[in-house]
């Protein structure tokens, strides 16, 4: 029955990689069912048979899709079934996109969707890197044209020693987490968190991280040579030589003139106005060719921004390749917020807030993976205004994930642990205007807001991008601190964060085939330098350390510890003693298993008095000792009293007082307050107090 059935093995960072093809998927343009450890992915490559009409881009789509039964789950929710990808799954098939995207054809328009389907998970063998090595094979043996293989593979840092595909046990103790995807000869994505690790350590790792690729390349290529099917012809969607020319011809000194404006916004004007200018003399010319003529003027650009920058040294706003925009920082922006941070550079405008609120307000994460909740959140919004333009608000969408992700990953290593800070943070970064570098613009806002609330971070944290501009020749030129234009004209984007001992995250986007390794460390010392910068000269100006407490408005936490065995009587049946409590005092509390207990109010007298309650109600009576008691009820043998919030006992009529009492009336009201000492527990549990050895007690100190 599957007679094309094929089964490939080799090792990759000491565990069995097995590819099985021909058997799963047979209608896909490729496909194979990738094994490492348990972990097994579906992956699949399709493509259309020709261009949409009106596309005027390259449609690549790669769809990470988590089945939850692959973890033994059923999904939560009313349906009971997945729904829109999590976080972790867009994340992942971000950085698929990143490794692949650069190796298809430029002129190709045919769409290309790539499906990893993950049906089994293993702790120790890494999803995302068990789908791109899926994404390469499947689009490596079908017929759609692609330039690679890639492989790609997890780098670890444990006792200063490079470990590929670390375990779960080893990812935990890593001083390091970097992807790396690789042809046999370049490196095509790098995405990495790492705890301040130097910048020439990172360098080694992602270069030993390239070589263990270069293994699994000839692995993938030899699937290929036995397998791969012969690649389609697609229709170009080159630009036309002679009317390329043309336009050029026509057009070229008031483009570069045009260009030739430090102003983005006056520089946007220019280009639109040459643009109804090109159109109305060539749309008569060649009525068809309307999507052919923006694709020359795209061209004429590129190609003018790129040789002023190759040839000349020059960029459009008139600063050096080294050069950083002007930079702007202040913090403690918003009255109610309980930190708040802005950063700029150049038009770049990113405000970032700071929430601080109990541990059990972090996020509850639904997910394959081991990860059921974190506590510092990251999230990252960028509104059509910031660009000038007017679209409505729409749910975040892949980037803005992936650009809070990054963010929430570059400052994860300065946060103090819930021991030493126990709150649930959130940052929110709202782009208010953008000309490129938004994300690093977000991780520096992150450190004003951070040390605006008072969050006792181990160190600012900066972000900064490198662009990159190569000649035909092989020779490149790298630029600090790209906009825009830069971004979409050149070659990479190149994102580094971290503090001055080191780096804490990287993400590398590039539109070529890959880079060498004097590219990535150039880019990686350039970056470091312009860090220090931004963090001597501009955040520690702003604010140079964390306040010395939370602000006004944010919870303050008093945390107290209890007998385990009494956290039933606090909470109570069905809540309703902690509910009260809340009630009355207006806190927020939480209690965790082994005790202790986070009482949270804005105002400290709120908090006093739910730990108050707390007290009395988790207070055990010593025998002997005097206790204020409250009247609570009178009975005909006695009085019920209460020293403390479900402390309750009985006195007796004889225990009253140090005279023989007839009606317990004709001495107590309820409300009373009055002095007992705390007898004993009978053998039914019972409390019972005396106020008659209380007085007794009390005269015999004063007689002393």
């Amino acid at each position: 029955m599957y007679e094309n059935y094929k089964k490939f093995e080799t090792e990759l960072a000491g565990r069995t990689l097995t590819v099985e093809t021909g058997k799963y998927a047979q209608l896909a343009g490729g496909s194979a069912l990738v094994r490492y450890g348990n972990t097994v992915v579906l992956a699949t490559a399709t493509a259309s048979a020709k261009p949409r009409e009106g596309i005027d881009f390259f449609p690549l789509s790669v769809d990470f899709e988590e089945r939850m039964y692959a973890a033994g789950k059923i999904p939560g929710g009313f349906l009971r079934r997945e729904g829109r990808p999590s976080e972790k799954a867009v994340l992942s098939g971000r950085v698929i996109d990143r490794s692949i995207r650069p190796l298809f054809p430029k002129d190709m328009r045919n769409d290309v969707n790539v499906a990893l389907t993950i049906m089994s998970v293993d702790e120790d063998s890494i999803p995302e890197i068990v789908g791109m090595i899926g994404a390469s094979i499947a689009l490596s043996i079908s017929d759609i044209p692609f330039g690679g293989p890639i492989a790609g593979v997890s780098v670890g840092l444990i006792d200063g020693k490079y470990v590929f595909n670390p375990t779960a046990e080893q990812r935990a103790v890593s001083e390091m987490a970097v992807t790396v995807a690789s042809t046999a000869s370049k490196v095509t994505m790098i995405e990495a968190g790492a705890k301040e690790v130097d910048e020439d350590v990172m360098i080694e790792g992602i270069m030993a991280g390239h070589a263990e690729n270069v293994k699994l390349v000839e692995f993938i290529n030899g699937i290929v040579a036995e397998i791969g099917k012969e690649k389609f012809t697609f229709t170009s969607c080159a630009v036309d030589h002679d009317l390329y020319e043309e336009i050029k011809a026509f057009i070229e000194t008031d483009l570069k003139a045009a260009l030739d404006d430090a102003n983005k916004v006056t520089r946007d004007a220019n280009i639109a106005a040459l643009y109804k200018k090109v159109h109305a003399e060539f749309d008569e010319k060649c009525p068809e060719a309307g999507a052919m003529i923006d694709e020359c003027m795209y061209k004429l650009q590129k190609m003018t921004v790129r040789a002023w920058i190759s040839e000349e040294g020059k960029r459009v706003d008139g600063r050096g390749l080294d050069d950083m925009r002007e930079l702007y920082a202040e913090a403690d922006i918003l009255p109610t917020a309980h930190g708040s941070g802005m950063f700029a550079r150049g038009k770049t405008q990113v405000l970032t807030v700071a929430t601080l609120g109990l541990i059990s307000e972090e996020q509850i994460l639904d997910g394959i993976d081991s990860e059921t909740s974190k506590r510092y959140i990251h999230h990252y919004n960028m509104p059509s205004f910031t660009t000038g333009e007017a679209r409505p608000a729409r749910s975040p969408g892949r980037r803005e994930i992936g650009h809070g992700a990054l963010a929430e990953r570059a400052l994860l290593p300065v946060i103090p642990t819930s021991e030493e800070f126990p709150y649930t943070i959130r940052l929110v970064s709202d782009v208010l205007t953008s000309n490129g570098s938004t994300s690093q613009g977000s991780v520096c806002g992150s450190t004003l807001a951070l040390m605006d609330a008072g969050v006792p971070i181990k160190a600012p944290v900066a972000g900064i991008s490198c662009g990159l501009i190569t000649r035909e020749d092989g020779s490149f030129v790298t630029m600090v601190d790209i906009q825009g234009i830069e971004d979409f004209f050149g070659d990479m984007d190149f994102k580094v964060a971290g503090t001055k001992k080191g780096i804490t995250a990287i993400q590398m986007d590039i539109k070529v085939d890959g880079l060498t390794r004097e590219i990535i460390a150039e880019a990686i010392h350039k970056t470091r330098d312009a860090r220090y910068h931004i963090i001597d000269n501009v955040i520690l100006k702003a604010i140079d350390k964390p306040r010395d407490d939370v602000k006004e408005h944010a919870p303050k936490i008093t945390i107290m510890k209890i007998d385990p065995d009494k956290i039933r009587e606090v909470i109570g049946t069905g809540g309703k003693v902690i509910q009260k409590i809340v009630a009355d005092t207006g806190a927020k509390i939480d209690i965790e298993d082994d005790g202790t207990v986070f009482i949270a109010a804005t105002q400290k007298p709120a908090a006093d008095a739910a730990q108050a309650i707390i007290e009395g109600i988790v207070f055990e009576p010593v025998p002997g000792e005097i206790y204020r008691a409250k009247v609570v009820k009178i009975i005909e043998i006695g009085a019920f009293v209460e020293i403390a919030p479900g402390k309750q006992g009985l006195v007796h009529i004889s225990k009253l007082d140090t005279k023989r009492v007839e009606r317990v009336e004709d001495l107590l009201t309820e409300g009373d307050e009055i002095m007992v000492k705390f007898m004993e527990i009978d053998s039914k549990g019972r409390y019972n107090f005396s106020r008659k050895d209380a007085l007794l007690d009390m005269q015999k100190k004063q007689d002393k």
